[in-house]
C-alpha cells in the first residue's frame, strides 16, 4: 500500500511538473499570435516591411 502511494504522489508530481512547463508555453505563443493578428501591421513593420504610401 505504501509502494502504492509513493507512485501515485511521484505521477502527480510529474504530471503537474509537465502542465507547469507546457500551460506558460501555450499562453505565451496565443499572446503572440494575437499580437501579430490584432496589429499585422505594426508587426510587419518592426520586422522590415516598407511603409506603403499614400496617394
Amino acid at each position: 500500500m505504501a509502494r502504492f502511494a509513493l507512485l501515485v504522489v511521484m505521477m502527480t508530481f510529474f504530471a503537474v511538473l509537465a502542465l507547469d512547463i507546457s500551460v506558460p508555453a501555450v499562453v505565451l505563443s496565443l499572446m503572440a499570435l494575437s499580437n501579430t493578428a490584432v496589429l499585422p501591421r505594426t508587426h510587419a513593420l518592426k520586422h522590415g516591411a516598407r511603409r506603403e504610401q499614400a496617394a
